[in-house]
């Protein structure tokens, strides 16, 4: 992977493929650009596509302390090694991670985000105790696997069963390889509530997409942050719960990254 430095002196790796207009991907929590392997070939034929492990994640490096401003130097850092200006997709926390940078000024030419991790009104919040309780869990290194679940949980809301399910899936080692990053990632989250009013002032072109199959605040969510944006537009693909189906996302991206 090719290297980044950021304002703060940390390294942030990244991979970058095809031609075309600058594309950069963002992920969300748990995962790092990986996830991202069967959607780059897509987007490569159209875009010049770079996806990058945030800090702390795969071979990026990391901060003693943190700070939701590294993060967003970070994007920063990467859009420049793109040429000063691109277009950025983002999903679930990086959607978040993505708005702060845009209200911060970040030069993102357009936006395309993925279910933002908000809960709107009539949902409940996660415990308001969530970074405590992650902290307590990862002060102890062999509890790593019960951070990841009281996030999957407590916070985004899983049933037992289906946490169970995930414990069993392929990525559940990089889950815990990256559960310390969850705190940085509940630091992203604020509140969790839809910010209305930062979002009414956005003036940059935004895609808002949700899948047709995904959880009801994740819909909502996706919903109210495309109607408080200026420029907004939601759209809903085909997909399961909190992803689009690679082939259908690859294809509206080009066209609203490369339009």
């Amino acid at each position: 992977m090719r290297k980044v430095v950021s304002r703060d002196g940390t390294t942030i790796a990244y991979d970058t493929a095809g031609e075309g207009p600058p594309l950069v991907l963002l992920n969300g929590a748990f995962r790092d650009h990986t996830i991202f392997d069967d959607l780059v070939p897509a987007l490569a034929r159209h875009c010049t596509v770079y996806a990058y492990d945030r800090r702390g994640r795969g071979q990026s490096g990391d901060a003693p302390s943190y700070a939701v401003e590294r993060e967003i130097e970070d994007l920063e850092a990467m859009i420049e090694e793109a040429g000063g200006s691109a277009a950025v997709f983002a999903g679930s926390t990086g959607a978040n991670l993505a708005l702060r940078a845009a209200f911060a000024g970040a030069p993102i030419t357009r936006l395309a985000l993925h279910e933002p991790f908000f809960r709107p009104d009539g949902f409940p919040k996660p415990p308001p105790n969530a970074a405590g309780t992650l902290q307590a869990l990862l002060a102890e290194g062999d509890r790593r696997g019960e951070a990841a679940e009281y996030f999957l949980g407590p916070v985004l809301g899983l049933t037992p069963d289906d946490v169970a399910q995930w414990r069993k899936g392929p990525i559940w080692a990089m889950n815990e390889a990256n559960a310390h990053t969850l705190l940085y990632d509940i630091a992203i989250c604020g509140d969790f509530t839809v910010p209305a009013g930062r979002l009414a002032q956005l003036p940059t072109q935004t895609l808002v997409l949700n899948s047709d199959r995904t959880s009801a605040w994740l819909r909502a969510a996706a919903q109210e942050t495309a109607a408080a944006l200026p420029n907004g537009r939601g759209l809903e693909l085909s997909g399961s719960w909190h992803r689009i189906d690679m082939d259908v996302l690859g294809r509206a991206l080009v066209e609203f990254a490369a339009a």
